[in-house]
């Protein structure tokens, strides 16, 4: 995933030969522009339709169309650096290898979903609203045997969302309360893009989060800590349905 992240970096720093289609950059068609056209002169001597049909695989949509025009025609008034081969060898490289990519990591989560299907925890854990399958699977690795623990703080301290004191030569009494980030790192992100996700889509943990919010909206911060503070008590749920072998009611949210 790193990798794939570091070669769509890479792909930007391309646009620097067409600045004017980085607005349009992570459209579907985008990358086949990049492959093919990334050199304004390239895209100058097609055709329109010479254009689309390079750079897309199939029939397009009108609003596709428009995106696609409006980007043929800023290619003949492009401010871009000029180019040569060496560029459009590398823009193909670059497009190639995060397709290879892309189909490298869609197996490999279809091989981790198939494993997980095996667990019988893990339908339970698909219905926590903000759980999808990649967010459970890394529920499911974390905790593993859920009788392991002996309460939910050894599940959040697992983490590394339990707190600890950040003194930075504080007295304990002015020390500030932050999570000890001991744990897992990628378990604690999914957890936190699944309480994002809980708390803009479902209506109980909107309901919820927007409780916790109430009399804090103009505390720095505020809305990042109480996400993290929803996180945790996802954590805490998913680990209270693998035990109990139940799908997801709002009353967990009940759960200290």
């Amino acid at each position: 995933m790193n990798e794939l992240c570091n070669l769509r970096n890479n792909v930007p720093i391309i646009l620097q030969y067409f600045p004017e289609l980085d607005k349009y950059f992570g459209s579907k068609e985008s990358l086949g522009i990049v492959k093919w056209c990334v050199i304004p002169t390239v895209m100058k001597g097609l055709s329109f339709a010479e254009f689309v049909r390079l750079v897309t695989s199939g029939r397009t949509r009108s609003d596709q169309e428009r995106r696609l025009r409006r980007v043929w025609e800023n290619a003949v008034f492009s401010i871009g650096c000029e180019a040569g081969e060496a560029v459009a060898f590398e823009a193909t490289v670059l497009v190639e290898r995060v397709r290879e990519l892309r189909e490298v990591i869609k197996t490999t989560e279809a091989k981790i979903e198939e494993r997980c299907k095996e667990c019988a925890e893990y339908e339970y854990l698909l219905t926590i609203p903000g759980f999808g399958p990649d967010v459970s699977s890394k529920v499911l690795g974390a905790i593993g045997d859920p009788f392991r623990f002996e309460s939910s703080k050894q599940v959040v301290k697992m983490a590394g969302l339990d707190l600890s004191a950040d003194r930075s030569g504080k007295t304990s009494d002015t020390a500030t309360p932050v999570i000890s980030k001991k744990g897992k790192a990628d378990l604690r992100y999914a957890l936190y893009q699944a309480a994002f996700v809980a708390s803009t889509r479902n209506r109980y943990f909107i309901i919820y989060y927007t409780n916790t919010l109430k009399g804090r909206e103009r505390e720095q911060g505020i809305k990042i800590k109480m996400r993290v503070k929803l996180a945790t008590k996802l954590l805490v749920i998913a680990w209270t349905l693998m035990k109990k072998k139940e799908p997801f009611n709002p009353e967990y949210l009940n759960l200290n």
